[in-house]
């Protein structure tokens, strides 16, 4: 009897955007190729994977990447950041050795990574097939914190973006959504359309659910999986306006509904809700854009994905950008209603996952 492919993939912990971006390409790749069988590497909580994947899979904690040190979900710490990919680097070779290792005792057949690159460098030192997939990568990210030769780069930020930059062009491909920074300097570069996991309005089920009138405008607030809190007791109420909000935020605030233990999928919430009120990330805007819901998000201009995720918004979303300031104080009223009251235009098409599933399909067959 044939033995099954084995795809070893590694999610990146740094927040859930890259769970949004690889869940239904794995969820697509099952459907496609039922014999394939999965582990999943990643720091990120297994339930919320398996509240995404729907593939049978393995689950094996795991630190690929470094991601960027967050104070928050909105702010880099860039210094401890530097120090960590330093230490990430100190033992470099060492550290891919023992990847190459663990991949050929897991014996994977391919390796697919969103987004660590140590990862596709253990994979290609074991001769192993591998293919990365994010709208960003590190080497671009660091680079624009801690690898700038105007503000004082030295030699070791250099170097460790050049080996981080040197694992993704080697990979077989990398798989670059849309939409997504440019990443021109990737020869492998192959560009896949957007990709979301599109959940079902159930907005009657969800009314009677929480006893609402169907007159209310439900905002769902997502910062991403990144640990972050608004101060929503500072808000003042909007009539007829109700939050629905995460149970770990402990939120004082009389118009707040914990979503957490309602019989609805976070995709079904999206799709039923009035507003989401965010920071910029992938799945966020590609999920919300996807479903015609409007955005209402803070503005993180210092983050480089962001202007590809704005300018791409613009044209496939309805939404409204506020300030930290206006966040912090719940002064975004007016925002609200424009977006309450606008037409909602076609939605966005996602037919990256089927893409992304269909390369992987050809590759590991």
């Amino acid at each position: 009897m044939p033995i099954a492919p084995h795809l070893v993939v590694s999610i990146s912990g740094h927040g859930f955007g890259h769970v949004a971006q690889t869940a239904p390409v794995l969820n697509a790749l099952h459907a496609l190729r039922p014999d394939i069988r999965y582990t999943v590497r990643s720091a990120v909580p297994e339930s919320h994977l398996r509240s995404r994947i729907h593939a049978p899979f393995t689950h094996l904690q795991s630190e690929g990447d470094i991601g960027m040190v967050m104070s928050s979900a909105l702010h880099v710490r860039a210094a401890d950041s530097r120090a960590a990919y330093r230490a990430f680097h100190a033992d470099w070779q060492q550290r891919v050795t023992e990847e190459a290792d663990l991949l050929r005792a897991l014996g994977a057949d391919c390796v697919f990574s969103n987004v660590g690159y140590l990862p596709l460098a253990g994979a290609q030192r074991a001769g192993i097939a591998n293919a990365a997939m994010c709208s960003l990568n590190w080497a671009d990210i660091y680079r624009h914190y801690c690898g700038d030769s105007t503000s004082g780069a030295e030699a070791t930020d250099l170097q460790i973006i050049r080996q981080i930059q040197s694992y993704y062009a080697q990979a077989d491909a990398f798989l670059r959504t849309t939409p997504g920074m440019a990443m021109d300097d990737l020869p492998n570069r192959v560009t896949v359309a957007p990709i979301a996991d599109l959940g079902t309005n159930r907005r009657d089920a969800l009314n009677r659910q929480l006893q609402l009138s169907g007159q209310e405008q439900l905002v769902l607030i997502s910062m991403g999986g990144i640990a972050s809190r608004l101060p929503i007791e500072d808000w003042p109420r909007m009539a007829g306006v109700r939050y629905l909000v995460q149970a770990s935020w402990q939120a004082d605030h009389p118009d707040a509904i914990v979503f957490d233990a309602l019989p609805f999928s976070f995709s079904d919430l999206l799709a039923s809700c009035d507003v989401l009120l965010c920071k910029p990330g992938y799945g966020s805007f590609v999920e919300a854009s996807s479903c015609g819901v409007p955005l209402l998000y803070v503005g993180r201009p210092d983050w480089p994905e962001s202007p590809a995720l704005t300018d791409w918004l613009k044209q496939h979303g309805i939404s409204r950008e506020i300030t930290p300031e206006a966040i912090a104080h719940g002064d975004f009223a007016a925002e609200l209603q424009q977006l309450c009251s606008a037409n909602r235009p076609a939605p966005a098409i996602p037919d990256g996952a089927r893409q992304a599933a269909a390369w992987l399909a050809n590759r590991i067959g």
